[in-house]
């Protein structure tokens, strides 16, 4: 099969990667790809959010499966898209995308179906926004409604810092039109843990659990970013809370999208807390998570693409899925100055010897004058796996010594910030 694969960071080198080991793969392509992905797919200059481009570039070359792996295109309907010109792909339609594109939509959805959430209200008018933080008090959670890369969410200790938090989304623009409506909910306590699904619209196949480090600084300090390292699986998601949350989340989640005729073919994203209660959702998202998707991917053992075409067959209860009895760590590498203002353009040393002992994703990398530099914030993913989850941390650690770029900066506490 001739197979394309949308997008251009760690993510999808880590699809691309696992892709490329399955025999029904012959020829493996990636738009636009990056200077690691070059390494294993062709690349193709076509922006990831360029729905009619993509769909013209795939019927042009003749693609049998395209996988569309962002959050954005999949928003967009480049689904739909592919799909309507006869081109199979994997990824949900934009009506059921929708589950990550609007955070208003997936918290009535949960509220609908009783899918165990924190309590939230919506605001489209600002002065009503503020008057509801002045009356809820602090710590509490503001989110923009739409994508914003992973950075739309802020949980503030103080009633001055929400209300900055949202005069910024909604007066100020910050994140665009998804600043426009905002959702303000309550601010859950314990654990914070990724579940990544297969689902093929009627059913659904939880990975093992994963959990990211958001905070750009060792000790959870520091501003949001998209993520700077995950572990899989934590020991904090026991059996008896995966039962639960497979009776009380993700079937019932599967079951209300195919209920409202928005059924989900792809990977959904159950972001969980493990509050005194119980766990509860904290955001869906309607594809891999970013770097939970390297950790998580490096555990599978088996073929990735018999898992895509089951997801959009329908046949995901009789698909072969198993996972390798070790544990995984994914260190992000990210440019100085990360996730506020970075330069570009450094020369990277290092990347051979670390891909000895471990897989090196790439995520803002280039190649310039025969050499790969540094062309984003996260840089670099270096994952690895252990025995045990302190083994693999200490692996990834271990394999990433060798690797330097100026301004190079990462958190030292990966998989023990919890």
């Amino acid at each position: 099969m001739k197979v394309l694969v949308v997008g251009s960071g760690g993510r999808e080198h880590a699809i691309c990667w696992k892709l490329a080991q399955s025999p029904k793969v012959t020829e493996l392509y990636c738009a636009p790809g990056n200077a690691g992905i070059a390494q294993t797919a062709k690349c193709v200059n076509v922006k990831a959010t360029d729905v009619d481009g993509m769909v013209k570039w795939t019927k042009d070359n003749a693609m049998d499966f395209v996988v569309v792996a962002p959050d954005d295109p999949l928003a967009l309907g480049m689904v739909d898209a592919l799909e309507a010109a006869g081109i199979p792909a994997f990824g949900p339609r934009a009506n059921a995308a929708i589950i990550e594109s609007s955070k208003a939509f997936s918290k009535e959805l949960m509220k609908k179906y009783r899918i165990p959430t924190a309590k939230y209200e919506t605001f489209t008018e600002l002065d009503k926004a503020l008057a509801y933080i002045e009356s809820q008090g602090a710590p509490i959670v503001v989110k923009a409604d739409g994508l914003a890369l992973g950075k739309g969410v802020v949980v503030a200790s103080t009633v001055d810092e929400a209300k900055t938090a949202v005069t910024e989304m909604m007066e100020g623009k910050k994140f665009g039109e998804s600043g426009s409506t905002v959702v303000i909910e309550e601010c859950m306590t314990g654990p914070e843990v990724t579940v990544l699904a297969f689902a093929d619209g009627g059913h659904v196949r939880p990975m093992p659990a994963s959990q990211d480090h958001k905070r750009a600084y060792d000790g959870n300090q520091g501003p949001n970013t998209g993520g700077m390292g995950a572990v899989s699986p934590p020991p904090q998601y026991t059996p008896e809370i995966a039962q639960r949350c497979m009776e009380e989340i993700f079937l019932p989640t599967i079951r209300a999208l195919k209920e409202e005729k928005r059924p989900f073919h792809g990977v959904i994203y159950f972001g969980l807390m493990l509050t005194p209660d119980g766990p509860r959702v904290v955001e869906y998202n309607a594809r891999f998570g970013d770097p939970e998707c390297q950790a998580v991917l490096s555990l599978l053992d088996g073929d990735l693409m018999d898992i895509f075409l089951a997801c959009r067959e329908g046949t995901l209860d009789q698909a072969d899925i198993r996972w390798k009895d070790q544990a995984a760590c994914c260190l992000v590498l990210a440019s100085g100055g990360y996730p506020l203002d970075y330069k570009k353009g450094y020369p990277i040393s290092g990347l051979e010897e670390a891909g000895k002992s471990a897989a090196v994703f790439h995520a803002g990398t280039a190649e310039q004058d025969g050499q790969i530099v540094t062309s984003g914030g996260r840089v670099l993913g270096v994952t690895a796996l252990g025995d045990t989850l302190d083994g693999a941390i200490a692996n990834a650690y271990a394999a990433a010594e060798p690797i330097s770029f100026q301004g190079m900066h990462f958190r030292r506490d990966i998989g023990h910030a919890f």
